[in-house]
């Protein structure tokens, strides 16, 4: 079972390194940049998102290659409708992170048929691809968001220390169902 970090930079580990790079780039290219268009399985940080009209959540993980990944944790939550605002504050977290994929939460009805916010959240990933030329994934996120409130809940939260985490605790979620289903696609590869 991951590990779930507490808020606040974990200390440093192999596993793990919460600081982004001396001086904002990476000793060497990562290996997305190469001319494939991204490598699978790159070791390096992941970033994951909760997209909703007035807010977006992230949170940060780590993928460590061969189908395993690291600890994970919410990062923020990103409090603007402006869309400038919003890729400015993903562009600053990109360069602090040096993430080798993003995931973008997709939502789904019960059903699996599209919810109203799936095209929207999809217009989303295809904004981040063409952006930040990473590579994307698309997560089943469903009732991520109702699981991160009764989370949250357990933590004996009031609604108002909720409403302020619940967005980056629902990408916390999908970062951690994206790795159950990414270690499992690998056990039974």
């Amino acid at each position: 079972m991951r590990e779930r970090l507490p808020p606040g930079r974990p200390k440093a580990s192999a596993a793990f390194d919460p600081e982004p790079p001396v001086g904002g780039e990476p000793a060497s290219p990562p290996p997305w940049r190469g001319a494939g268009g991204g490598d699978h399985e790159a070791a390096g940080s992941v970033l994951a998102f909760d997209f909703g009209v007035k807010r977006i959540g992230v949170a940060i993980g780590t993928q460590l290659g061969g189908g395993r990944t690291g600890p994970a944790r919410a990062l923020t939550t990103i409090d603007s409708e402006a869309n400038d605002a919003r890729f400015a504050a993903i562009a600053a977290l990109i360069a602090e992170w040096q993430p080798v994929r993003l995931l973008v939460g997709r939502p789904l009805n019960e059903d699996g048929s599209p919810h109203e916010m799936t095209a929207r959240c999809e217009r989303f990933a295809n904004q981040l691809r063409g952006r930040f030329r990473l590579p994307v994934e698309d997560v089943d996120e469903r009732f991520s968001s109702t699981e991160a409130d009764a989370n949250l809940r357990q933590q004996g939260l009031s609604w108002q220390q909720r409403k302020t985490q619940v967005d980056a605790e629902a990408a916390f979620i999908i970062l951690q169902s994206w790795s159950d289903i990414h270690a499992h696609s690998h056990a039974t590869a």
